[in-house]
């Protein structure tokens, strides 16, 4: 993989002016951290990102400056990105380094979603990518190529690490094991998509950020004169943002398929030209006339059909959850109550998980463990290829695959 390092220059960092109650409570964070004060922080361009490294600086950590270069062109992955976040290592007067990982990010990622989308599932990219492109390689990089062993980034989770002491309680064994936790800024917790992490991953990780919310975050931006105080963040899917949408972006890769819609009972009220542009749940947009809103309840690969469904029909109050990865706990062999969050933007449910045992094509896959849920109240988008999180409270105690 290509590396482009920029030498630093002398170190513009560190605010004149007071940090908000919430920054200066990180920075006593970071300089009381244990073990050693050096890191390579993952930077996107972002506002996110940029703070991380202002605030691991001003707490005098050694601090060196780490961008993926994802895609080529435009959109915070890109061009722009790695300009914003070479000029924050600039100012910050800290060595920036920059990685060739387009192809590995091609292979993991977008013919990842290809086939997902084209098979009529609904993948979920972000997840994968923290685990196969990011947290994971970003370390090893760290490790052979600066001797580095810790990696931070602007995420807003919190790890609460097993040298902490006795863990948070939760249900299921956790002794030994570092927590995730979420942001404690309910509308930007990132924990979410970060449920894929493995626990010598974790062990790694500052999260900065985790503790403030993000006005603290654009505050302290100020404070320390960032370029990126007040840049926008991206509202889309990165390949989206790459392409325009994220229609342009199936259109790419996805030929035209003409297909039917259909209710349950095969019925066809109308036509569409690709599953990969339809979503569970989905009610906008069909083109289709009938008596009553009708919502897609499940995409069809095979005989590429959306079939769609009144919303009274459409919820559901099981699903089958597989390649589990437990964070915060043993892999449990009872059932537990806990909460669960079937999408980023939706809130927890309250559900029954009861392990299921492997079939032989978990027993060959990384991650064998599955699971039924049993909602307490019907869910309307349950998604096969989403993930669905489980959580008690504040603590991630693992997540998995939506099969079925």
């Amino acid at each position: 993989m290509a590396r482009f390092s920029a030498p630093p220059l002398p170190a513009t960092a560190g605010a004149s002016v007071a940090a908000t109650p919430a920054g200066a409570a990180a920075i006593e964070r970071l300089r009381a951290w244990p073990g050693e004060h050096r890191v390579v922080v993952g930077l996107s361009g972002g506002v996110d990102s940029s703070l991380t490294a202002a605030l691991l600086v001003e707490a005098g950590w050694t601090v060196e400056g780490l961008t993926l270069w994802l895609m080529s062109g435009k959109g915070a992955c890109c061009a722009e990105g790695l300009v914003d976040a070479a000029g924050i290592c600039e100012q910050l007067g800290v060595p920036h380094h920059v990685v060739d990982f387009r192809e590995h990010f091609r292979e993991q990622i977008v013919d990842f979603l290809v086939q997902g989308y084209g098979a009529g599932v609904t993948p979920l990219p972000c997840s994968r990518c923290n685990r196969e492109v990011k947290f994971g390689p970003m370390l090893r990089w760290a490790a052979a190529e600066r001797g580095i062993e810790r990696l931070a980034t602007g995420h807003y989770a919190r790890v609460r690490h097993a040298e902490a002491g006795d863990p948070l309680p939760v249900p299921g064994e956790g002794r030994g094991r570092h927590q995730l936790l979420r942001g404690l800024d309910a509308r930007k917790d990132q924990s979410y998509f970060l449920y894929d992490l493995p626990q010598q991953v974790l062990g790694r990780l500052v999260f900065p950020l985790g503790e403030l919310t993000k006005p603290d975050t654009r505050a302290e931006a100020e404070r320390h004169g960032l370029r990126t105080a007040q840049k926008p963040e991206s509202q889309d899917l990165c390949l989206a943002d790459h392409h325009g949408s994220m229609k342009a972006f199936l259109d790419a890769y996805l030929p035209p398929r003409q297909g039917e819609i259909v209710l349950g009972d095969g019925r066809v009220v109308g036509q569409h030209d690709g599953i990969e542009h339809f979503t569970i749940g989905q009610r906008k947009g069909l083109g289709v006339a009938w008596s009553e809103p009708l919502h897609v309840v499940r995409l069809d690969g095979a005989m590429n059909r959306v079939v769609v469904a009144p919303r009274s029909e459409a919820a559901r109050s099981t699903c089958v959850v597989g390649a589990i990865n437990w964070v915060s706990i043993e892999p449990p062999t009872a059932p537990l109550e806990l909460e669960v969050q079937v999408r980023y933007r939706s809130g927890p449910e309250r559900a029954l998980l009861t392990p299921l045992a492997p079939t032989d094509a978990d027993y060959a896959a990384e991650r064998p463990h599955r699971c039924r849920l049993e909602f307490a109240e019907s869910q309307f988008s349950i998604t096969p290829g989403q993930a669905a999180v489980f959580y008690a409270g504040e603590v991630l105690l693992g997540g998995g695959l939506i099969q079925a």
